[in-house]
């Protein structure tokens, strides 16, 4: 287990983002150590797999692992709550590592970022243009943008872009908030509803029962400022940009949420000269966020990625 955690606030434009810090055993703060940034999926919060699962592995190996909650959501601050704006979430990557290059203990040339899930897609976009950002690896990373001008807007980008307007309009004037919840209450809701499709269930499964559950991994979004999302692409201009080394791990069961589909395209569009697709076979989106020998898997292959390129 790491050595210590340390919760610490990251300053922001005007809020602070709330971050846990992941020491390696026998840290030495007289000493410089690379660092991995570990960022949640959608939804999420730092207590789930970004911090409890990778961010102790990464520290238990040696790195310092900050995992952190996204602006709006979680601990951090910001108003209104439960924002899931795709330029913001890549902003708070900038916020991160302008806290770290401060810390005596960093060493600023050997940062490193996972994206877990759609922060998988958010920082593949941050990596293009923040170049402090070293090597990148993501697992079972998804491009949100996608999501949102697809299934996520039942493939009527337009009407729900019309919607959200409406909604925004309505609060403006005083209307209450629309906070959707993502998912059904329960695994047991999920069935009733006949909610099968694996992404979907197992994502219920995940964060709607103790193998998951945190207060702040709550799977909320503030509808009416979901439209820069559904005009957003995670790899807008990644042939030209995405040059660092780039590790991506997939699951080889598919799901609506199209992490392995994205895998593969970033994999093929990134120009990155040294980029790899691991795909852990047998496995799906949610089993690589805790399950021991998936996550093993995901581990063996980038954690000397981090430490070949960092």
């Amino acid at each position: 287990m790491p050595s210590k955690i340390e919760q610490v606030s990251v300053k922001a434009l005007y809020w602070d983002i709330a971050a846990d810090v992941y020491f390696p055993p026998e840290f030495d703060e007289t000493k410089k150590y690379p660092v991995v940034i570990t960022a949640h999926p959608i939804g999420s919060c730092k207590e789930q797999t970004s911090g409890n699962v990778y961010g102790t592995a990464l520290a238990d190996e040696g790195f310092v692992a900050v995992a952190f909650d996204a602006s709006f959501q979680g601990a951090s601050g910001g108003e209104p709550r439960f924002i899931e704006d795709p330029t913001l979430r890549v902003q708070d990557f900038s916020y991160v590592i302008d806290y770290l290059v401060a810390q005596s203990y960093v060493d600023e040339d050997r940062i490193g970022v996972l994206g877990i899930c759609g922060a998988g897609g958010y920082s593949v976009n941050a990596t293009m243009t923040e170049r402090r950002i070293k090597a990148l690896g993501t697992v079972a990373g998804a491009n949100y943008g996608r999501l949102m001008h697809e299934s996520f807007t039942n493939y009527d980008p337009i009407a729900a872009l019309e919607a959200m307007a409406a909604q925004r309009t309505a609060e403006a004037r005083g209307a209450e908030l629309r906070v959707d919840d993502l998912l059904p209450p329960s695994p047991e809701k999920a069935q009733e509803l006949g909610l099968t499709e694996i992404d979907v269930a197992e994502a219920t499964e995940y964060y709607r029962s103790d193998r998951g559950r945190k207060p702040h991994g709550l799977n909320r979004a503030l509808f009416s400022h979901q439209a820069t999302a559904v005009g957003w692409d995670a790899f807008n201009r990644a042939e030209v940009l995405l040059t660092q080394p780039l590790m991506v791990v997939v699951g080889d069961k598919p799901g609506a949420f199209g992490s392995y589909r994205d895998g593969l395209e970033i994999v093929r569009r990134a120009r990155s000269e040294k980029k790899e697709l691991v795909v852990a076979e047998g496995w799906s989106h949610y089993d690589l966020y805790d399950k021991p020998e998936p996550v093993k898997i995901a581990l063996e292959r980038l954690v000397p990625f981090y430490r070949e390129n960092l």
